[in-house]
């Protein structure tokens, strides 16, 4: 099937507008011409709908969107007869969080902490039904006028207790290379810990304008995140208070054991900046993009930590074939 042009009618949907393209599918702005509201549509690539595990990764995206029922997450309509596969969303006015992070850059304090507080709201509603997003980025928030936020694309969400979808008896993990958490860079499934690391990563682009781990490739990126903490924010941002920048360490811990437990449990201390405590991190290997020269130690342990990730990679395009 070609692509669905303005004018077009899918079942009773009218198509508006070509919003996206991914590598998985389309996303229109459509019109319900039964009820009249303005809805998101997202088709599958019809060569999709015949590969047995993205069929049953694209149906659990839509039962997942189902059961979630929350201001600062997207909708998903329920299910009716239709003539092919896809998912009907609610439509949501705003901004992507990218889209404002790349003209301005970094924000005021008081508003990206804001933004962080209602992310992690939506997280902690979502966590307690046992949900993991696994693939949060500023991509993937639209921003409103009132900086209120909607989590979009659950479409490597998860739930915890569901069995893995694999290719080759091999798990799709990973996110996106800028915000995945470690432990998703060594081939685990990842919980809410890890959502909470990338909520951390954005957190901390929004505070400072970047990213901490800036590589030449994303392989490179995602590694440096297993050996490196990273670079202070007050470095970037001297704003930034100590107690907050605690707060985006304990985020941003490697070993997930260390971080928030739960969304819930930072949203407290984002609240009472007054009650956090500063650890002394004197010991901590800050990041400090890229080097002139690494020890032979370091090189062995990032090609260890590369070894799953490139079997991953390996097995994924022996599979697609």
């Amino acid at each position: 099937m070609t692509t669905l042009q303005p004018g077009d009618v899918l079942d009773h949907y009218r198509i508006e507008a070509v919003i996206a393209h991914t590598s998985m599918s389309v996303l229109y702005k459509a019109v319900d011409e039964k009820t009249g509201r303005m809805v998101a549509i997202k088709v599958p690539h019809e060569e999709l709908e015949t590969d047995p595990v993205l069929f049953e990764r694209f149906k659990r995206e839509e039962e997942i969107g189902q059961q979630l029922d929350h201001p600062g997450i997207v909708k998903t309509f329920n299910s009716e007869e239709r003539s092919r596969l896809y998912l009907v969303m609610e439509w949501v006015n705003g901004r992507l969080l990218r889209t404002i992070l790349n003209e301005e850059k970094k924000l005021p304090i008081g508003r990206a902490t804001k933004i962080a507080i209602h992310i992690l709201n939506a997280l902690d509603y979502m966590h307690k039904r046992g949900i993991v997003h696994r693939d949060l980025k500023p991509e993937n928030v639209m921003v409103d006028s009132h900086d209120n936020i909607k989590i979009i694309d659950f479409g490597i969400a998860m739930k915890e207790d569901a069995r893995r979808l694999t290719f080759v008896n091999l798990s799709s993990t990973l996110g996106t290379p800028d915000y995945i958490s470690p432990e998703q860079v060594e081939g685990h499934r990842g919980d809410q810990r890890s959502d909470i690391y990338s909520l951390g990563i954005m957190f901390y682009e929004m505070l400072t304008g970047r990213v901490p781990f800036i590589e030449p490739n994303p392989l490179a990126a995602m590694n440096e995140r297993l050996q490196h903490d990273p670079k202070p924010p007050r470095e970037l941002n001297p704003d930034i208070a100590p107690a907050l920048e605690e707060i985006l360490f304990r985020a941003l811990e490697r070993n997930p054991r260390h971080r928030y437990a739960n969304a819930h449990e930072m949203v407290w201390d984002l609240e009472h900046q007054d009650q956090v405590g500063v650890v002394d991190r004197g010991e901590r290997q800050p990041y400090e993009g890229k080097r002139g020269g690494i020890p032979r130690k370091a090189i062995l342990y990032a090609s260890l930590a590369l070894v799953p990730l490139a079997l991953f990679i390996l097995m994924l395009v022996l599979a697609r074939q």
